[in-house]
């Protein structure tokens, strides 16, 4: 896998100009999300939207990103333990805290032999973090190539299904959410297997529903101007968890909702899934996504 990542590296310059395909070919399990903008947020005109999610046009850089929620089989072989819930080794994993969902990432690099994301400082205080419990220093190193968890807005470009977000669906892939989502009106308020309902255009599955999936950023207003690659407030009490779960209503499975979460909280219905950055963080953004 390391090695295909530095082809990766090596012929990424050539995509502006000639557009190629990279997957891991020894990894089925993701998908590259090619770079591109879309419009983040949802049209005033969406049943269910909250006052949260401003439109505004968004840039991402490539990732490569899981095409499901980390199962309790993965997570117990990274971490020695389940904390689910619900039991089932393809069911995905919850009852999680967003401090757990870091620590599996650095352990399942360390693993696969790649550079761990973040740097974890139990001794440290996090500034940024507002809330008066497990206020571990976390601090993320954007030229490292292993396992993270996405932002809210590559989050959000993903499930909408990529550049310019082809169909303009209310959920990922469809605008009927029993295609594409287990929520409260089918799930039978548990978890299911994942990948037991359609993927959205990329491939990924259960991007609605099933279980919310964290991610990197503090939950905070949306600056309105246009962004490249932003990555959240500075600082707050909750961190951000995205489409929802077996437990919700259809507003809140569309891919545009966002909630929150305390980061230490391990709430049931809440899990995650990873990503990997496709090119260092410091590459040109305007060759990148032109």
């Amino acid at each position: 896998m390391l090695n295909n990542f530095r082809l990766i590296l090596l012929f990424s310059l050539f995509t502006f100009i000639f557009p190629v395909h990279f997957v891991f070919a020894d990894d089925d399990d993701f998908v590259l999300v090619e770079g591109g903008s879309f419009v983040m947020g949802s049209p005033i005109y969406e049943r269910g939207r909250n006052s949260g999610e401003i439109q505004r046009r968004v840039r991402v850089n490539p990732f490569f990103m899981a095409k499901y929620q980390v199962t309790q089989e993965e997570y117990e072989e990274v971490m020695g333990g389940n904390p689910s819930v619900f039991r089932g080794e393809n069911l995905p994993v919850e009852s999680v805290s967003w401090f757990d969902a870091i620590e599996y990432c650095n352990r399942r690099s360390q693993l696969e032999g790649l550079t761990p994301v973040y740097t974890i400082d139990i001794l440290r205080v996090d500034l940024g973090n507002l809330n008066n419990n497990s206020r571990w220093l976390v601090t993320w190193n954007r030229r490292a190539n292993g396992y993270r968890l996405p932002t809210e807005a590559e989050w959000e470009y993903a499930a909408k299904g990529g550049d310019e977000s082809p169909g303009d669906f209310i959920f990922s892939g469809s605008n009927n959410q029993n295609e594409v989502a287990w929520f409260s009106r089918n799930s039978g308020a548990s978890t299911h297997p994942v990948g037991t309902k359609e993927s959205n255009g990329l491939g990924l599955y259960d991007m609605s529903g099933n279980v919310w999936e964290w991610c990197w950023d503090w939950y905070g207003d949306y600056i309105h101007a246009a962004r490249n690659n932003p990555i959240g407030a500075y600082s707050g009490s909750h961190r951000v968890i995205r489409g929802g779960s077996c437990y919700d209503s259809a507003g809140y499975v569309r891919s545009s909702f966002r909630y929150f979460c305390i980061p230490a909280n391990r709430s049931i219905g809440v899990g995650f899934r990873i990503v990997r950055s496709a090119l260092p963080e410091n590459w040109n953004d305007t060759l990148l996504v032109p």
